[in-house]
């Protein structure tokens, strides 16, 4: 009260208007100013890594919505990511904690117990393709990935061609959910045996009643199929949000990391 009837409390208001008023306590986080920000201590900008991690991750976690190519300023980022340790060490982590919640499941013989996958930049990886696409920079341009698919050469993602293995040895009966269309089961199936991959319970393709569906429509409709036919969902795997939302959730999901493009 002796404070405000002297005028020292709007004193000190004015004080720390007129003049920064900074906590001594670590806790506070200080924002650098801008140009130091941009450089490391030999002068090289790091501006630009800094931008691209953060929108990587506003992707991953689905905070940036729906987008159609990577920025131009981050092409140079997504092919040291997608090519190099990170993305195969980032894939791996995913692939561990799938297996972690897979050993945790008990499979009794009376129960029919599901592992549903899906398929580009899950079980495949088309790095190859967009290597020459501008790494995700360039508008998605179907009749070229047609081509591609065709090829049938797509590699294993390593981390979940072990994870898929294990499951089946584990017991899950696994099924493929793609968005692929039904003309590329043929291309589908050698590619997905040429990569390592053999014995899921069955393949599912967009038929002609499935097209204009968005994605994950698409995909919950199939998952509820699955479910209708007695299966427990345990597990979904996919690098789109749009594979593993919806209705007909698996027990629990996972999300691969992938910077390349956008599913809806």
């Amino acid at each position: 009260m002796a404070l405000i009837q002297w005028g020292v409390l709007p004193l000190l208001v004015i004080l720390c208007i007129s003049q920064p008023c900074f906590s001594s306590s670590p806790s506070i986080i200080r924002i650098k100013p801008e140009k130091d920000a941009l450089l490391t201590t030999d002068g090289r900008r790091r501006g630009v890594d800094l931008y691209c991690e953060a929108w990587k991750f506003t992707v991953e976690t689905n905070d940036a919505g729906v987008w159609t190519r990577v920025p131009q300023m981050c092409v140079n980022f997504v092919e040291e990511y997608i090519t190099g340790e990170r993305y195969v060490s980032d894939s791996q982590a995913v692939a561990d904690s799938a297996l972690a919640h897979a050993h945790s499941v008990r499979l009794s013989g009376a129960a029919k117990h599901a592992w549903v996958f899906d398929i580009d930049e899950t079980l495949l990886s088309n790095v190859p393709y967009y290597a020459v696409q501008g790494f995700g920079s360039d508008i998605f341009d179907e009749p070229s990935f047609d081509v591609w698919v065709d090829l049938a050469k797509a590699p294993a993602l390593s981390p979940s061609l072990r994870l898929y293995n294990k499951l089946k040895e584990l017991g899950f009966t696994i099924f493929l959910l793609t968005g692929r269309c039904e003309y590329q089961r043929n291309a589908t199936e050698r590619n997905l045996l040429y990569a390592g991959y053999s014995g899921w319970e069955r393949l599912i393709l967009r038929g002609d009643s499935d097209q204009g569906t968005l994605a994950s429509v698409y995909k919950s409709e199939k998952r509820k199929e699955i479910e209708d036919e007695g299966y427990i969902i345990h597990g979904n795997s996919g690098d789109q949000w749009s594979d593993l939302m919806g209705y007909a959730v698996a027990k629990r999901s996972f999300k691969l990391p992938n910077p390349l493009y956008y599913i809806s």
